[in-house]
C-alpha cells in the first residue's frame, strides 16, 4: 500500500517500541495490552514478530523478560539472534516509563487505523472502478468495512486461536466480577435472566405471540429496563406503531399511571406528578425510536453502526418487514427466510442482542392447548433455525373469558442454545401496558 500511495503509510516507531519495551521491562501490563492491542496494528515487521512472540509466551503462561523473550525468539526461528538481542537491548533503552505503556498503546492503534480507513478507501474505489455491484452493494460493503474498523474487529477471515483465547480469558475475567451473576442484558425478568443467561451479545431473541397478547409491551418493558440499568444505547424500530405512542407506553408503564388517561388526558394532580418524575427517569436512559414502517434489515444495521456503546436492538415486528432492497421475494416464505438470517447476521456484526417480535400462526389457535411451540412461528420455518433464543407469550384469559386465571400469563422459552427450556408465569398489567414476573419457574426436560 505505500506504493499506491507514494510514501510510507502512517505509523510511529517511537511508539510500537515504547510498548514492547515497557513489556521487556514489567510484564505486568501484558495482560493489558494484549487484550488491546492485535500484532497486525504493528507497522514494522520486527516490531510485529517480537509483539507475536510476547503473545505467544503470555497464552502459554511463559514469564516474560529480555531473556526469556530472546530464547523464545531463537525457539521460533525466523530471527538473527545477535541482531534480535542487541534490539531488546534497545527496546528496553528508548522507554521512557513502562508506567505509560497504554498511552503508547493509544498511539500505535490510532496509526494502525489510519492505515486502515486508507486501505478501506482503496477497496472502495477499486469496487467502483469494477463496476460490478450497485451503489447500494457498494455503500453496505463500504459501511461494513468502517464498522469494523471503528470496533477494531478483524472482517476479513481466518483468526488465530491464541489470539481469540486472550478474548475469551477478557470475557472469564468481567465474569469473575459479577459473583456468578448473568453474563447478559437483564430483561426486569429474574426468573428469565437466570434461564437464558440474559440478553447476550449477538444473540437473535424471537418473542412471539397472537396479535394482542402484548409482546410490543414486553418488548417495551425489557427495552427500558436495558436502557435504566446499563445506560447502554437502545434502539427500537417499530413498523406498527408510532413514536408517539410508544412514548406513552414508556411512560404509562413507568409512572404507572393508566394509558388510559394518557388518550383522554384525564389525569390528577397525583398523576401529574408521577408522569413528571417517569418523565425524568426515561429521558435520563439512551432509548432510541424509529417509527419508519419501510425500514429494512439493511436500514437498521447502517443506523445502528452510529449509535454509540449500542446495548440491545428491539424490531416490532419481523411480519411487517421487507426484505432488503431487492424487491420481494417469490413468496413471502422465502421473504421472511431472507429477513430472519439477515438479521442473525447484523446481530454478529453489531455484536449486541437483537430482539425481534414475530406473530405466531393461526395453528396455535385451532388446537385444545393453545399454547405456543416453534412450528407456529408463521411464515417461515427459518425462524426456528437462525433464533439463539424463541419465547413465546401466552395467557389463558386471552382464549377464555371465563377463564379464573385473569391477567396471569406465561413466557414460554421454547428455544434457548445457552441452556434449558422452560416456562415462566408473568403477571400483566393491562391499565400499565406492563408484564411483571411472578418468580416462579417450571423447568422442562
Amino acid at each position: 500500500m505505500d506504493e499506491l500511495f507514494g510514501r510510507q503509510m502512517p505509523h510511529s516507531a517511537e511508539a510500537e517500541q515504547a510498548v514492547l519495551g515497557a513489556l521487556l521491562i514489567d510484564s505486568q501490563y501484558a495482560a493489558q495490552v494484549i487484550s488491546q492491542l492485535r500484532p497486525e496494528e504493528f507497522y514494522l515487521e520486527l516490531n510485529r514478530g517480537i509483539y507475536e512472540v510476547i503473545c505467544s509466551m503470555f497464552n502459554f503462561a511463559k514469564p516474560i523478560d529480555a531473556v526469556t523473550v530472546l530464547n523464545e525468539m531463537k525457539l521460533q526461528g525466523g530471527f538473527d539472534p545477535q541482531s534480535a538481542q542487541a534490539y531488546l537491548v534497545e527496546l528496553m533503552s528508548v522507554t521512557p516509563s513502562p508506567t505509560n505503556v497504554m498511552q503508547y498503546v493509544a498511539i500505535v492503534k490510532d496509526r494502525a487505523l489510519l492505515r486502515g480507513i486508507a486501505g478501506v478507501a482503496q477497496e472502495i474505489t477499486a469496487a467502483v472502478a469494477e463496476g460490478t455491484g450497485t451503489s447500494e452493494d457498494v455503500l453496505e460493503a463500504a459501511e461494513q468495512k468502517i464498522y469494523a474498523l471503528r470496533q477494531g474487529r478483524n472482517i476479513d477471515g481466518l483468526e488465530p486461536v491464541g489470539r481469540i483465547l486472550s478474548g475469551v480469558y477478557q470475557n472469564l475475567a468481567e465474569l469473575s466480577k459479577n459473583k456468578g451473576g448473568i453474563p447478559g442484558l437483564p430483561t426486569g425478568l429474574g426468573d428469565l435472566d437466570n434461564m437464558i443467561m440474559g440478553l447476550n451479545n449477538s444473540d437473535l431473541i424471537i418473542l412471539a405471540s397472537r396479535p394482542g397478547m402484548g409482546k410490543t409491551s414486553l418488548g417495551l418493558n425489557i427495552a427500558l429496563h436495558v436502557g435504566k440499568k446499563t445506560g447502554k444505547g437502545v434502539a427500537i424500530f417499530s413498523l406498527e406503531m408510532s413514536k408517539q405512542q410508544l412514548a406513552a407506553r414508556l411512560l404509562s408503564g413507568e409512572a404507572y399511571v393508566d394509558l388510559k388517561k394518557l388518550h383522554t388526558g384525564l389525569l390528577d394532580r397525583g398523576d401529574w406528578q408521577k408522569l413528571s418524575a417517569a418523565t425524568a427517569a426515561i429521558s435520563k436512559t439512551r432509548i432510541l425510536i424509529s417509527d419508519n414502517s419501510t425500514v429494512t434489515v439493511s436500514d437498521i444495521k447502517a443506523q445502528c453502526r452510529r449509535v454509540k456503546d449500542l446495548g440491545l436492538v428491539v424490531i416490532d415486528y419481523l411480519q411487517l418487514m421487507s426484505s432488503a432492497g431487492k424487491g420481494e421475494a417469490e413468496n413471502r416464505l422465502q421473504a421472511v427466510s431472507e429477513i430472519s438470517r439477515m438479521l442473525k447476521i447484523m446481530a454478529k456484526e453489531l455484536n449486541v442482542p437483537v430482539l425481534c417480535l414475530s406473530q405466531l400462526s393461526r395453528a396455535s389457535t385451532q388446537r385444545t392447548d393453545k399454547r405456543p411451540v416453534l412450528s407456529d412461528l408463521r411464515e417461515s420455518g427459518s425462524l426456528e433455525q437462525d433464533a439463539d433464543i424463541v419465547l413465546g407469550l401466552y395467557r389463558e384469559d386471552y382464549f377464555n373469558r371465563e377463564s379464573t386465571e385473569h391477567n396471569t400469563g406465561e413466557l414460554i422459552v421454547l428455544k434457548n442454545r445457552h441452556g434449558n427450556t422452560g416456562t415462566i408465569n408473568v403477571q400483566w398489567i393491562p391499565e400499565y401496558t406492563t408484564y411483571m414476573s411472578l418468580d416462579t419457574v417450571h423447568h422442562e426436560d
